[in-house]
């Protein structure tokens, strides 16, 4: 296990989602992305909970933003160093993401996600 600060495992998170490619990064839409310390459940890395891109139509307005949370004690409970804690950051905000997008779980670990 890793402690990584909050303030830097922060700025990871804010990494793995500038490398997300622009041509995908401009269609997330009414998301936010949030650093939590503990998951409601055990092993639970991140969560996206919202409506996914796929499953909005024209009544799709009005509506908070979706969420995207980002475990920083799991992550790190899981790791070694430092590097695998960046590793980790950015596969599980890319998985989550994912989910933003309407990707579910079986076709994210397909993709190696």
């Amino acid at each position: 296990m890793i402690d990584v600060p909050r303030e830097r495992f922060e700025q990871l998170v804010a990494d793995a989602l500038d490398g997300i490619p622009e041509e995908l990064g401009k269609y997330m839409d009414n998301v936010a992305v949030f650093v939590e310390e503990r998951a409601p459940e055990p092993n639970l890395l991140g969560l996206y909970q919202g409506v996914p891109l796929t499953s909005r139509g024209i009544n799709y307005f009005g509506t908070l933003p979706d969420r995207i949370s980002i475990y920083r004690r799991t992550i790190c409970a899981i790791c070694n160093t430092e590097e695998e804690v960046v590793d980790q950051v950015r596969r599980t905000v890319i998985h989550e993401v994912g989910h933003h997008f309407g990707i579910g779980d079986r076709r994210l670990r397909e993709l190696g996600w």
